[in-house]
């Protein structure tokens, strides 16, 4: 027993993963005490602990194999986190936006080496270099931000794909930029005869293999084997692209692909996480190893202007390429924030570099150094991207520059606060948002729209409609539109992913708003209730209808006053909604009465309601309030007596003005934290 603790206290990598780990952890609580990204906080354990450091760490390659599985486990994590018909959904952006930032950078820093003095095949191997960008870094934090599925997100997602697909015909030709040049057409033909087949293998395990075989290992409920199951099959299909010359990370994202597809994909998600994060720790740590902080200090100046000309280069790249796919400028210029950064595959890439002699040891360091330092800055543009986006669109250009910007831009929207009270808010403004909102006119009930269209936006602003340019899930747009102070808010738009991102957000903003959630499955109900949404309601009822009817029953408007107006609606085929005004819409008078119905928790255990008969209370008296129901122990009870008695814990359900509400609902509960 003893000879095998001796041993095992021998073997370098245990003594180095507990150097790396204790070192992390006092890094990272020194980086979170000073708020920090803890990434930077792993970047910088590595620069202590390698060789250029204090050389704590001996077994460099081990943890490069285990920075490995972390990289392969995020790209897993990411593609579960997809789906196929997402996949498909932005395909233009992977293939057009991807390869037009790839050809951008790659010009752009081919011309700027030559005319520094490299060769044309070291000029050119610099641009493949600096044409990726950190899929690893880049992920995480817009995972961790909740923004993988925004507009933006997505959009950088897609490059990041084509980057990752695009390393391998790099890995091709830096054989021939080297002079060693081989069959290279017979080799890129292979290559995408090996795609293909990898594709067609994909589409076939995601619809009928995979989801076969998780539903027979969770029909075992044995946590143990599922957990098992989903690493096998990650490292599996990874492992087979690695033999048919992809990517690993490419296989494990195809993997993620496959399983996303089936109904097990948030469990496994859950499963995998903790082990992503361990791992993803090693790949910053390695990376950091590589640092020569005394290179970096003996040409800081020279680094850095490199630095910022990397991102010069990157940034305009990757802003032309978005642009070229037709998003606007304030998208292209958050993608271009997010993808400014030298990837970690462009580390590996630079490894075949030295082998084929396109790099030296010097030329090695300052690319190091750029790399590090680009990943190093990223965390806080990225955190900042849209600020800077604005920032961009708002600074004192030339006329002709500004009007080029403002020209794909919506109109800003000066939105009148004093009716923002009370309001509905309509969030997406396609055809449901559009007869919600001359509904809400009918009713004369006060409204904001918000909407992600700019040309929708600029043209419903120049009609008079009170709309914002936005994402709903941004803090920032919501209070815009006073979203605190709403009374009913409606989430009408077709992601579902951005519709379970923007119920939080309002959700944790308003928490008495009655939130009315638009969905295309029925499916998603469950969820999306789950998150906050007070009702849902499946596209396949009768969407626009049902949900302005129910908005009309939050304002307590008469119920057969609702019934005449959905009844004026299908008379006339819809044909209400139609109309460019609500003067041509059948004429119906709906009069908003200034009460609201709401239930009020008791947690206060004293009080001058409590313990006492209803009828000894004068609630009507005293609090202006009627009260209607009590819930207690998830029993609802609308028998109330003149005996009954309100006790600690009680839901009530009342109805009264707005303020002797607020001032009853102060005298039982406590106070928000």
């Amino acid at each position: 027993m003893f000879p095998t603790l001796l041993a095992a206290a021998e073997i370098p990598l245990l003594s180095d993963i507990v150097v790396i780990f204790g070192l992390a952890t006092l890094v990272i609580l020194l980086f979170m005490r000073l708020k920090l990204p803890t990434i930077i906080g792993y970047l910088f354990t590595g620069a202590i602990a390698g060789p250029y450091g204090l050389s704590l760490v001996d077994a460099s390659t081990a943890v490069e194999v285990l920075s490995e599985i972390g990289v392969i486990l995020l790209l897993f994590v990411i593609g579960m986190e997809f789906s196929l018909r997402s996949l498909m959904a932005i395909k233009k952006a992977v293939f057009i936006g991807g390869a037009l930032q790839v050809l951008f950078t790659i010009g752009f820093t081919t011309l700027v080496s030559y005319l520094f003095g490299f060769s044309w095949p070291i000029a050119v191997f610099f641009g493949f270099l600096f044409s990726l960008s950190s899929t690893a870094i880049v992920l995480k934090i817009l995972q961790e931000a909740g923004q993988v599925n925004t507009i933006s997100g997505r959009t950088t997602l897609a490059i990041l794909i084509f980057q990752d697909i695009i390393i391998v015909p790099f890995v091709l030709f830096t054989p021939m930029l080297a002079g060693e040049s081989d069959n290279i057409l017979l080799s890129l033909l292979l290559l995408a005869f090996k795609g293909g087949v990898v594709i067609v293998l994909t589409i076939l395990g995601a619809k009928y293999v995979i989801p076969k075989i998780l539903f027979r290992v969770a029909r075992t409920r044995n946590e143990e084997l599922f957990l098992l199951s989903i690493i096998v099959i990650c490292f599996a299909v990874a492992y087979a692209t690695s033999l048919l010359g992809l990517s690993l990370g490419l296989g494990a994202f195809l993997a993620g692909l496959i399983i996303s597809e089936s109904e097990y994909s948030h469990h496994a998600t859950g499963k995998i996480l903790p082990f992503r994060e361990i791992f993803l720790s090693f790949f910053f740590v390695s990376v950091g190893m590589l640092f020569d902080v005394s290179f970096l200090y003996d040409h800081l100046l020279v680094i850095l202007l490199l630095v910022l000309l990397t991102f010069v280069l990157k940034f305009t790249a990757a802003t032309l390429a978005v642009r070229a796919i037709g998003s606007g400028y304030k998208e292209a210029f958050i993608v271009g924030f997010s993808l400014f950064q030298v990837g970690e595959f462009s580390l590996l890439l630079a490894k075949e570099g030295l082998k084929y002699n396109l790099l030296d040891n010097e030329t090695y360091q300052y690319f190091l150094a750029i790399s590090i330092l680009t990943m190093g800055i990223t965390p806080f543009l990225l955190k900042n991207r849209e600020i800077l986006a604005c920032r961009i669109l708002n600074a004192p250009l030339p006329s002709k520059i500004k009007n080029r910007l403002d020209s794909n831009q919506p109109a800003p929207i000066e939105l009148d606060e004093e009716k923002l009270n009370d309001h509905l808010v309509i969030i997406g403004y396609g055809l449901n948002g559009r007869n919600l909102a001359r509904a809400a006119k009918t009713a004369d009930i006060p409204f904001a729209i918000i909407e992600m269209n700019p040309e929708t936006v600029r043209d419903e602003a120049a009609k008079g409609e009170p709309i914002v340019y936005g994402d709903a899930s941004n803090g920032a747009v919501l209070e815009h539109i006073n979203i605190h102070k709403a009374r009913v808010v409606v989430v009408a738009i077709s992601n579902s992913e951005a519709t379970k991102s923007i119920v939080l957000h309002v959700r944790s903003l308003n928490p008495n708003a009655s939130l009315i959630v638009r969905t295309r499955y029925v499916n998603e109900i469950e969820s999306l209730m789950h998150l906050g949404a007070d009702e849902v309601i499946p596209e396949e009822f009768e969407t626009s209808i049902e949900i302005f009817t129910r908005v009309l029953n939050k304002y307590l408007v008469p119920k057969r006053s609702i019934a005449a107006f959905t009844e004026d609606v299908r008379t006339h085929n819809y044909e209400m909604f139609r109309y460019s005004s609500l003067e041509q819409g059948p004429g119906i008078t709906l009069d908003v009465p200034e009460i609201n119905f709401v239930s009020v928790k008791i947690e206060k255990d004293t009080g001058p309601y409590l313990g006492q008969p209803i009828k000894d209370i004068n609630l009507r008296e005293k609090a202006n309030v009627n009260l209607v129901a009590i819930k207690r122990e998830g029993v609802t009870e609308t028998n109330i007596t003149g005996e009954t008695r309100l006790k600690l814990g009680d839901v009530i359900y009342l109805v009264g003005k707005p303020e002797a509400l607020q001032a009853f609902e102060k005298t039982v509960s406590l106070p928000a934290d």
